[in-house]
C-alpha cells in the first residue's frame, strides 16, 4: 500500500508535466522538446536556491518563472527566427543541459537534510497526526504523513487545474485555443499568432519546470539527468487520458491528463513490482506511446476497410 501510496503522489506531481505537454502539443500541436531541459531546470533552480537558503516556496515559484523563461526562449526561435519548432527545442533542451550544470555547481544536489515543501507538509502531519502515526487503509496500516502529502499534492494539481480551465477560458486563453487551431482566421481578426505562441510555450514549460521542482523536492536530491524521456513521459499521460476522456470539453480533457499520468505512474510502479527490468523503463514507454499513436488511425482504417466491403 506504501508502495502504491507513492506512486499516486509521484504521478499527481508528474501531472503538472502532463499539463504543460498538453498545453504545447494538442493546444498547439507544437512538438516541444525543452520539455526535457526545462524539467531538469526547474529542477536545478530549486534545489540550488534551497541549498543557499531561500524559502521552499520561493525556489519553487523561481522554478516556474525559469520554465517560463526557457519556453520563451524557444518560442521565439521558432517565431522570430524562422526554426522549426522541433529544432527550436532541440537547440534550448541542449543548452540548458549546461545551464543546469553551471546552477547546480555538480551534476546531483542531495536535499534529504534540507527544508522543502514537502518537509512543511510531513511536519502539519505530525502535528495533526502525532508522530509515527499510521492510518488503517483496507487492512494496510500506512504512515500518515505518506496520506498527508498525497492529499497535499492532490489539493495543489486540483487547483492549477482549475486555473488552466479558467485561463482557456478568458480572452486572452480562448485566442491561444484558437491559434491552434486555425491560426490563419484568428490572424485575420488582428490577434498576434508569434506573441500567441510564445506565451503558450513558455506557459507549458513553466508548468513543466513546476514539475521538477516539486519531484526534486520529494525526491530529495536533483540530478542534471531527471529531465530525460520525459516529453515521451507526458505524451504518454496525455494519451492515457485522452482514451479514457471520451468527451472533448476542456474540463475534461484536463482531468483526463491528470487521471493520465497518474495511471501511467501506477503502470510503471506495477511493472517493476512485477520484476521488469528498470533499464527497459524507457524503450516500454517509447514503445507504449508508439502504439497509442499509431492504433487509432489503424482502428480507423480497418473500420473503413469493413464497410467498404459491406
Amino acid at each position: 500500500m506504501t508502495l502504491l501510496i507513492g506512486s499516486v503522489t509521484i504521478g499527481l506531481i508528474l501531472a503538472l508535466l502532463a499539463l504543460g505537454i498538453f498545453i504545447s502539443f494538442r493546444i498547439f500541436d507544437f512538438p516541444d522538446i525543452t520539455a526535457e531541459g526545462s524539467f531538469t531546470f526547474g529542477a536545478s533552480i530549486t534545489a540550488s536556491m534551497i541549498i543557499a537558503g531561500f524559502n521552499p516556496v520561493i525556489a519553487t515559484l523561481a522554478a516556474f518563472a525559469g520554465g517560463l523563461l526557457a519556453g520563451t526562449s524557444t518560442g521565439i526561435i521558432h517565431t522570430k527566427f524562422k526554426v522549426n519548432p522541433l529544432l527550436s527545442g532541440i537547440l534550448v533542451m541542449t543548452a540548458l543541459y549546461s545551464v543546469n550544470l553551471h546552477v547546480m555547481g555538480k551534476s546531483n544536489v542531495p536535499l534529504l537534510s534540507e527544508k522543502t515543501l514537502f518537509t512543511w507538509f510531513e511536519n502539519f502531519s505530525i502535528q495533526v497526526s502525532g508522530k509515527d502515526a499510521v492510518f488503517n487503509i483496507i487492512g494496510w496500516n500506512v504512515p500518515a504523513k505518506d496520506i498527508w502529502t498525497l492529499l497535499f499534492c492532490l489539493l495543489i494539481i486540483v487547483v492549477f487545474s482549475l486555473i488552466l480551465l479558467w485561463f482557456f477560458r478568458t480572452n486572452l486563453g480562448t485566442a491561444m485555443r484558437a491559434t491552434g487551431d486555425n491560426d490563419q482566421m484568428i490572424r485575420a481578426l488582428g490577434v498576434n499568432t508569434k506573441g500567441m505562441i510564445i506565451f503558450g510555450v513558455a506557459l507549458s514549460n513553466g508548468f513543466i519546470a513546476l514539475s521538477g521542482s516539486m519531484l526534486a523536492q520529494f525526491q530529495g536530491f536533483a540530478d542534471v539527468q531527471m529531465g530525460i524521456g520525459m516529453m515521451v513521459w507526458g505524451l504518454a499521460s496525455v494519451i492515457i487520458g485522452e482514451a479514457l476522456i471520451s468527451e472533448n470539453s476542456l474540463g475534461q480533457v484536463i482531468a483526463g491528463a491528470v487521471i493520465g499520468a497518474v495511471l501511467f505512474r501506477l503502470l510503471v510502479a506495477i511493472a517493476l513490482r512485477w520484476g521488469m527490468n528498470p533499464n527497459d523503463l524507457k524503450l516500454i514507454t517509447a514503445a507504449f506511446v508508439f502504439i497509442a499513436l499509431v492504433l487509432p488511425g489503424f482502428m480507423k482504417r480497418t473500420k473503413k476497410i469493413k464497410l467498404n466491403r459491406q
